[in-house]
């Protein structure tokens, strides 16, 4: 397999893109081909041993970056890493993309160059969100989409099933959708809408979620507009970041406290990683016709290489295609309707 991978997308790039994708060719034994300006990716990977079969350069001059505006970027900036790396995919010279840089850009890049499945009528950014324990939930959308269609929300549900069951080996995911109150008539006439066409899919759905009950474990997919999905994961991250940081102050305030600490150290090491994105991969934009993978924008080396690894997994298990044959049980729906 071949793997293309935007040296430049990331808060840390190209320093700890480049170190994760050496990381994670020790682990796998694909072909990783790092896009971005030749003489800045090679003075990086100067600093590592590494198998030069394995991991290769392709130039790239250009940069988007986070300000950029994402259409006119996406358009503009074709010899940019990011694009570049989805032109890689276009080609059929690489299997799969992975960028951390500008989300909307890489959605536009994405739809521009390698289109939509027919019938999907919205891609969407799936996400991996931690569960407090253990485990994790799927949401999907996670910022593409802020306005929505009841039917874009059964695509949206669709599509992160298959991704749960055959990339995170769920046999039957459950699918909640996110809504103000679990009763069935709660909600806009939007979320109405959208819970009879779940409730008559053939999807594990169990119903409405509420949003305090996300972090627990409510269901294995999460479904939302990307307005909702994107809030959900921003309040949560900063929570988290708060908790962490509280707890570091508190056990750091005296000599006893930090004994303790040190005594937990194990199980703050776990409640660290419970909380931490990079241990479970990339997102994944589903719907288009070729894999993608988001990587969060401030990923580090650990970031990098699960999202590479993750990706593997997602090409290997056909998702995209799988998704492309479950269109027509979608349209199925919808004429019923």
């Amino acid at each position: 397999m071949r793997i293309a991978v935007d040296g430049m997308g990331g808060d840390h790039a190209p320093q700890e893109i480049v170190k994760g994708c050496v990381e994670a060719a020790q682990i796998i034994k694909d072909e990783i081909y790092i896009v971005g300006p030749e003489d800045t990716i090679r003075r990086e990977l100067k600093k590592y041993r590494f198998d030069r079969n394995q991991i290769k350069i392709v130039h790239a001059p250009e940069v988007i970056l986070n300000d950029d505006p994402p259409v006119k970027a996406a358009r503009t900036k074709k010899d940019s890493s990011m694009i570049r790396s989805i032109m890689l995919v276009r080609e059929k010279k690489c299997d799969f993309a992975i960028s951390g840089g500008n989300t909307g850009a890489l959605m536009a890049g994405a739809l521009f160059n390698l289109g939509r499945i027919p019938g999907i009528d919205r891609p969407a950014i799936g996400m991996t969100y931690p569960i407090l324990g253990s485990g994790v939930s799927f949401l999907v959308d996670a910022g593409a989409n802020a306005e929505c269609k009841p039917d874009n929300l059964l695509e949206f549900a669709t599509m992160g099933s298959i991704y749960m069951n055959k990339v995170l080996g769920f046999p039957s995911p459950t699918v909640g959708l996110i809504n103000i109150g679990s009763e069935e008539k709660k909600g806009t006439t939007m979320l109405k809408e959208t819970y009879q066409l779940l409730k008559k899919s053939n999807l594990n759905f169990i119903g409405n979620v509420e949003a305090r009950d996300v972090p627990f474990g409510a269901a294995d997919v999460l479904v939302c507009d990307g307005f909702v999905g994107n809030t959900l994961l921003k309040l949560t991250e900063g929570l988290a970041q708060k908790v962490m940081d509280l707890l570091k102050k508190k056990l750091n305030a005296t000599t006893r406290s930090r004994l303790g600490a040190l005594m937990l150290s194990n199980q703050l090491r776990e409640l660290k990683r419970d909380f931490d994105y990079s241990e479970y991969g990339g997102a994944p934009i589903l719907g288009v016709k070729g894999p993608v993978v988001k990587m969060h924008g401030s990923s580090e080396a650990a970031g990098v290489k699960s999202a590479i690894i993750k990706g593997v997994s997602y090409v290997e298990h056909n998702v995209v295609g799988i998704i492309r044959d479950s269109v027509i049980e979608l349209e199925e729906i919808a004429i019923s309707e």
